[in-house]
């Protein structure tokens, strides 16, 4: 844990212009953003510095992936030559732990709980044995349902990479986008549909999805979708699923809301737990206490330090990030918001852009703690508190990925 010190005076940056002439105005937009919601209710909070002191402690005594022994490379599984060729091509050079364990027991036909954390690569663990599945026997249909649009969209690109070459088709079924051009290209037969919880139960209410030509089930983030509050809706749909069916099932934790979800979707599973401790080896975690300075202020002389090349910065309110990231516009900075306001194309653009280093920062909310896996993010900033522990371990996790070192910082008063 560290005080936040701000940079020597002589340090020089195209950002640094006549915005400290405004510092009155700084200050306020800083102290007022994301404390309340919008109906004026204080909203819950955890601040992490304990877990970030024991972290700093205990760093050389966790437990990590790496600690795994694998017992299976791609090339052992009984999956055709073609998708072998598409994951080399992808860059997977060997399994991950989570890989390693699931794939044959879904190519074996087993329903499957896996528990397991954020960027384990749980993701290519079920779209490798079921489009293998997919396309030894065509007449199977998969359904995986997702908490998030953006994780829709990574698993419907993920899926196009695996199946390139096999015709393999798939349908996007999210809010925020065109619900006439999904119907349209359900019409045409798709093997995969993935979706939202809300989009896929509406489709179904108006008779578009049928659940009962879906022969494999997945349902991916089970603790985030009911985090999100769709828990009616997974409920609804788990209760018209068809029997028999295969159905895999992944959440990073295990609560009793989850526990009831799953006794009511699974058969005679087996269970897989491949999590790595909560806090990162990967991840240096830091508190940066701001000391009565404005938060803009702060993450301003930050930006402009040394190796804060791909930042995320996490806000609280949807309205807060969009002010954050104007303010931080206006100073010269190429940063972009993500947030339920924002209409599809312009979360999929600002996120595209993110991805291909075309911004230094991306202001969020928790729309994408989850599931995204975004390369070389080199810091992880919490402009605002997380609402809970879980909250905060998800955003840290955007970093530090891929057997490469992160930083998380924590802006507290």
């Amino acid at each position: 844990m560290r005080k936040y010190l701000r940079p020597p005076s002589s340090v020089s940056h195209k950002n640094t212009r006549n915005w400290r002439q405004n510092s009155s105005h700084n200050r306020t937009f800083a102290n007022n953003y994301g404390r309340r919601n919008q109906g004026g209710r204080k909203q819950a909070t955890f601040d992490p510095s304990d877990v970030i002191l024991q972290a700093s402690i205990q760093q050389q005594q966790q437990v990590t992936q790496n600690d795994y022994q694998l017992v299976h490379q791609f090339e052992d599984f009984a999956i055709s030559q073609e998708l072998k060729q598409n994951i080399a091509k992808k860059g997977f050079a060997a399994p991950t732990p989570i890989q390693d364990q699931v794939i044959p027991h879904v190519l074996d036909g087993r329903d499957v709980v896996g528990i397991a954390n954020t960027g384990t690569g749980k993701t290519a663990a079920f779209l490798i044995p079921l489009l293998d599945k997919v396309v030894r026997n065509p007449s199977e249909r998969v359904l995986i349902i997702v908490p998030t649009r953006e994780l829709a969209l990574q698993v419907k690109d993920d899926l196009v990479e695996f199946a390139r070459g096999m015709r393999i088709y798939a349908t996007l079924c999210i809010g925020g986008a065109s619900i006439n051009r999904q119907i349209e290209s359900l019409k045409r037969g798709q093997d995969f549909v993935i979706g939202t919880p809300g989009r896929i139960k509406d489709l179904n209410q108006r008779s578009k999805i049928k659940f009962e030509d879906f022969s494999n089930i997945v349902l991916d983030e089970v603790d985030r979708m009911l985090d999100m509050g769709f828990i009616h809706d997974i409920r609804a749909i788990v209760d018209q699923l068809p029997q028999p069916r295969q159905s895999l099932f992944f959440s990073a934790t295990m609560t009793n809301r989850v526990e009831e979800i799953m006794r009511g979707f699974l058969s005679n599973p087996v269970h897989i737990s491949v999590k790595t401790q909560d806090s990162m080896a990967s991840v240096i975690q830091e508190v940066v206490r701001v000391q009565g300075r404005s938060k803009v202020d702060v993450l301003h002389d930050l930006l402009i330090s040394d190796g804060y090349a791909k930042v995320l910065v996490f806000g609280r309110t949807k309205r807060g990030a969009e002010k954050l990231s104007k303010a931080l516009q206006q100073r010269g900075f190429k940063v972009n918001a993500i947030h339920g306001n924002k209409s599809q194309s312009q979360r999929q653009r600002a996120l595209r852009e993110f991805k291909s280093n075309q911004l230094q920062a991306l202001i969020a909310t928790d729309v994408i703690s989850r599931g995204l896996d975004i390369d070389n993010v080199t810091h992880v900033i919490n402009y605002d508190l997380p609402e809970s522990y879980e909250d905060y371990i998800h955003r840290i996790g955007r970093t530090g990925r891929a057997n490469k070192v992160g930083r998380a910082l924590t802006l507290v008063e």
